[in-house]
């Protein structure tokens, strides 16, 4: 089932029925993204208050749901222990394999959820199959650079392979692609909000059992700790697909707090920059902070314009989002030339060359978005056409993240 079979029978009171029947949440999670396109049906009318009714409680899902997260969940666990289990170095193994243990319980999660056909189920595989058996068997010299950028990129290419699953039978929907960022920012959101929790009731649980003389810190840590992080991910899915009102209410906010707030401090931080001595030409630390910064910033964009600004309406918001584009492709632009500048000065080397291509993307996907955002805030394009400039390069980045996780050890000899 997917949008469009939804819209398809929006006027089919009794195969609307059956749809929903047969998948409840997926029914509601696909109505509820297209429902801005099909406001002016009554009958869809009816079904967006019906779906939107808001209970004072939580769905957990069904017995059915609940059992597979436990198991999954169980086994994310499992698996994170491996370095206690069975004597191997912790460092080592969560650097290669941390990665796996979230998303590859997430896409089995989607696969399951979906429903999907045989035929479908043999990609994610397939590709994580190759890719655990790659970065393990990957000789293990801590200084080499390519090692720590096969460590980077790869869980950009399992969230590829995640991205495959949730679309499942729509992999060139290009709205099922802005869903699927809808979908990472709230889980973000809820993860962070359990994370709270877990710290709180960690913090209590250590100091009250302190109080009557028992020291649980290791055990916690290495149990309840361990088996918590490995589930996070799941768990926050679990709740935001199955209680889509709980974020849909809180993604705008944050949105719209944190987009004029992060162009503040980003021309503030210019400005400042101008006057601390920092040279991106010739301090390598500071350039690395300052892609960093250029990473999340390009984030907060993108998420923002797929999560928050779904219709035409907000035009304080898309100018917001407009001006914080130009200023980001200004820190992009400096970013590029220190890398250039590093390269011409002293020769290409494996880490140079990843940021001079990651700075590359993220500059043309800017540029791309830029102009889109510019339309619109002329009244000349809708919301559409920015948030397809988004989803038609996340196949782009997928690319690259291959390229550096798998070709990149073999063309520098694994330095």
């Amino acid at each position: 089932m997917n949008r469009l079979d939804i819209q398809a029978n929006i006027d089919n009171p009794q195969q609307l029925e059956k749809l929903y029947r047969e998948n409840k949440v997926v029914f509601k999670t696909e109505f509820i993204s297209l429902y801005p396109e099909i406001t002016d049906n009554k009958l869809a009318d009816y079904w967006n208050e019906r779906l939107n009714y808001e209970s004072a409680e939580i769905y957990w899902g069904s017995k059915k749901e609940l059992t597979f997260v436990i198991i999954v969940s169980l086994l994310a666990g499992v698996i994170a222990k491996f370095p206690s289990l069975l004597n191997i170095n912790p460092e080592l193994f969560y650097q290669r394999n941390a990665g796996f243990i979230a998303l590859t319980a997430l896409t089995t999660y989607f696969i399951w959820r979906r429903n999907l056909r045989a035929k479908k189920i043999v990609f994610p595989f397939v590709a994580t199959l190759i890719s655990v058996i790659f970065i393990n068997i990957f000789p293990a010299n801590q200084k080499s650079d390519t090692l720590i950028l096969s460590y980077i990129h790869l869980p950009i290419l399992l969230w590829t392979i995640l991205g495959f699953s949730y679309v499942s039978e729509n992999v060139r929907d290009q709205q099922k692609r802005i869903d699927f960022l809808r979908y990472n920012g709230d889980v973000v959101i809820m993860a962070g909000l359990i994370v709270i929790a877990g710290g709180i009731l960690t913090a209590i649980t250590i100091g009250l059992f302190s109080v009557i003389g028992f020291n649980i810190e290791k055990f916690w840590a290495e149990n309840v700790v361990v088996f918590g992080l490995a589930a996070l991910p799941l768990v926050g899915t679990q709740i935001v697909q199955s209680n889509p009102q709980l974020v849909n209410k809180i993604s705008p906010v944050i949105a719209k707090l944190f987009s004029p707030l992060v162009l503040i401090m980003l021309v503030v931080y210019l400005v400042a920059m101008l006057f601390s001595g920092k040279d991106t030409y010739n301090d390598r630390n500071f350039l690395l902070l300052f892609n960093v910064l250029l990473i999340g910033v390009m984030a907060i964009i993108l998420f923002s314009i797929a999560g928050a600004f779904k219709t035409n309406e907000n035009r304080v918001g898309n100018f917001i989002l407009f001006a914080l584009s130009i200023v980001t492709i200004i820190v992009n632009g400096i970013a590029l030339s220190a890398i250039v500048f590093r390269i011409s000065e002293w020769g290409i080397t494996p880490n140079r060359l990843a940021v001079l291509g990651a700075n590359l993307l993220m500059l043309t996907n800017l540029l791309l978005v830029t102009y889109q955002l510019f339309k619109n805030v002329t009244r000349t394009a809708g919301i559409k056409e920015v948030e397809n400039s988004i989803s038609m390069f996340l196949p782009v980045y997928s690319l690259w993240a291959i390229i550096v996780t798998f070709i990149f050890p073999f063309i520098f000899q694994f330095k």
